[in-house]
């Protein structure tokens, strides 16, 4: 009979178990407010997007914090005549602010000059990139949904050694994005 009773607990705690496990697997939202000090990061990382351009990413609002619905960094821009390549998010809308600096965006065939103060929305499925204008800026980017950014921005923050076009196209791809022409020009 104890055996019996061992048997019938085991399987009446295992949907339990089974929830606990699941649980931890389904995006939590914050549910307080919180505060990120100018010049640090959400979780105390600065990513540097060695490879595609040397600017610094901190996060500010994570997926983690919104059910993975929004994601805020702030950019500081150390690359003048830089940019990522042209790209596409199928899923996600980007949203940036310009702090300081001046950069050039294109947004499908479209070109916008951007300085301290300017706002560009980039709808998702539409080509876009943009290319820094001035030795430094700063902007804050948004993404709706937060989709895989943070982890995208982890990948190249440990690379060591510039990766190939081919390298890059690929980290994009896993991330959720494609590459669909080389970075933009200043004209």
């Amino acid at each position: 009979m104890k055996r019996r009773n061992f048997v019938i607990s085991a399987f009446a705690i295992l949907p339990a178990l089974v929830f606990a496990k699941t649980e931890s697997l389904i995006p939590m939202r914050t549910k307080t407010g919180f505060k990120i000090n100018a010049g640090e990061a959400r979780f105390g990382k600065h990513y540097k997007m060695k490879g595609v351009t040397q600017n610094i990413l901190d996060i500010k609002i994570s997926g983690n914090d919104t059910e993975n619905g929004l994601a805020v960094f702030e950019q500081t821009g150390l690359s003048p005549n830089g940019g990522p390549p042209l790209h596409i998010h199928p899923y996600q809308d980007e949203w940036f602010y310009v702090i300081d600096g001046e950069y050039l965006f294109q947004v499908g065939e479209d070109k916008y000059q951007m300085k301290s103060g300017d706002t560009i929305f980039l709808p998702r499925k539409v080509q876009h990139a943009f290319v820094q204008l001035t030795e430094i800026g700063k902007m804050i980017v948004s993404y709706f949904p937060a989709g895989k950014m943070e982890e995208f921005f982890a990948v190249t923050d440990k690379w060591t050694t510039t990766p190939s076009k081919e390298e890059i196209a690929k980290v994009f791809d896993d991330h959720d994005m494609k590459v669909v022409g080389p970075p933009l020009k200043t004209d």
